[in-house]
């Protein structure tokens, strides 16, 4: 019996296609220096590609000899009051002190002074170090810090505030213009990259709409990217593309300030923290995509891929460039000459449309999705039922 199904050809089982990941077919990019790694994994488990391109590097501590001359400073002055931000900068600063030989020194001196700590994780690294904490807001704001400050009273008081690479508008100019001595304490400085590269090739995926989102989590990678654009002759490019195409997603309020001087729209999650800007990207890159009711099947455009019924099916990119001008239209009649213009780099040659659509089909795995409109061009095969007003038909 086992014999003659063979000869027969019995039909296996096959495998049911893998779920599609929330972030599959879609390309961002991280312009993270610190923690790119992280985010790039949890961005990559998701289904996204991942364009890394570091915006900045980070001066290493033990080398900053700003950081050494405010340690020494604080050490022989002691301030009133000293405010922690970030809990890898508080630890930086104790391990670079520890470094220099002045360790203990810095420890004693931070012992008795009142301790603020802007949120869990930085009041984890202080008691790491052997040290209590006097208060830390629920909120993780700055905001709050300062009320709290300004309601104790400010005037006369020394104030050091452990800086963390990132803008604090008004912060530092309220406690000052309270009466307060405002020492700031330069725990990590960001440089430029050594190697600019990556960050020229993100800021050309962006003007290409090669990419679907841009992650930002520090205000001076954002100053950054947007400044070498600038160096490149293309800021207005990339601002216009952010501002339609690429969603800018930052980690938190603060990180957005320069974009936001830009008036570029951006999202950020409510907890300001790697994870939830992840969660957030699930959530919002495939509630833009656009799902067309196509020859029976359901259609989802997503940045270089396509999901055609529920199974992710990798497009080329010419295909794709062909696909998204079909869609702009869908159920409408697209000529080749228009399509060849929608081809990247075709050239005259309307045979070029004929390959890349072939091509195409292969790749959507179902041929009937566009219909070919013999000596007028091509179409997506648009459901009659659909709403051809509601998908951009005119």
């Amino acid at each position: 019996m086992h014999e003659q199904q063979q000869e027969h050809g019995a039909q296996q089982p096959t495998e049911p296609a893998p779920a599609v990941r929330p972030l599959d077919g879609f390309t961002v990019g991280v312009t993270a220096a610190r923690r790119a790694e992280e985010l790039g994994t949890l961005l990559e488990r998701r289904g996204a590609q991942v364009l890394h391109a570091p915006a900045l590097r980070i001066v290493p501590l033990p080398d900053d000899t700003e950081l050494l001359d405010a340690t020494r400073e604080l050490i022989g002055h002691p301030p009133d009051v000293v405010v922690a931000t970030t809990a890898i900068g508080f630890r930086g600063w104790v391990e670079a002190a520890e470094g220099w030989g002045l360790g203990e020194a810095l420890l004693d001196r931070l012992a008795g002074v009142e301790l603020l700590a802007r949120g869990p994780k930085v009041r984890g690294a202080i008691r790491a170090a052997g040290l209590t904490e006097k208060w830390s807001p629920a909120s993780e704001s700055m905001a709050e810090v300062l009320d709290r400050l300004l309601a104790e009273g400010v005037a006369g008081r020394r104030v050091a505030l452990q800086l963390h690479g990132e803008p604090l508008p008004g912060f530092v100019e309220t406690l000052r213009a309270g009466g307060a001595e405002v020492v700031g304490v330069p725990v990590y400085r960001w440089m430029p990259p050594e190697d600019i590269g990556p960050v020229d090739r993100l800021l050309d995926a962006v003007v290409a709409r090669a990419l679907d989102a841009v992650t930002f989590t520090s205000a001076p990678a954002a100053a950054s990217l947007l400044r070498r654009a600038g160096e490149r002759g293309m800021r207005e490019e990339v601002l216009a593309a952010l501002r339609r195409e690429v969603l800018v997603v930052c980690v938190g309020p603060v990180t957005a300030l320069p974009l936001q001087a830009e008036d570029l729209p951006t999202l950020q999650p409510e907890r300001f923290r790697l994870g939830p800007l992840v969660q957030l990207l699930c959530r919002e890159l495939p509630s833009r995509v656009r799902s067309l009711p196509v020859a029976g099947r359901r259609l989802e455009i997503r940045g270089h891929a396509v999901v055609v019924d529920g199974e992710l099916r990798p497009v080329p990119p010419a295909g794709m460039a062909l696909l998204r001008t079909l869609a702009r239209r869908p159920g409408w009649v697209v000529s080749r000459a228009e399509l060849l213009r929608a081809l990247p780099g075709a050239g005259r040659d309307e045979h070029a449309v004929e390959t890349a659509m072939a091509r195409l089909r292969v790749a959507l795995g179902a041929p009937q999705l566009i219909q070919t409109v013999v000596k007028r061009g091509y179409r997506l095969s648009l459901d009659p039922h659909a709403d051809t007003d509601k998908y951009g038909g005119r």
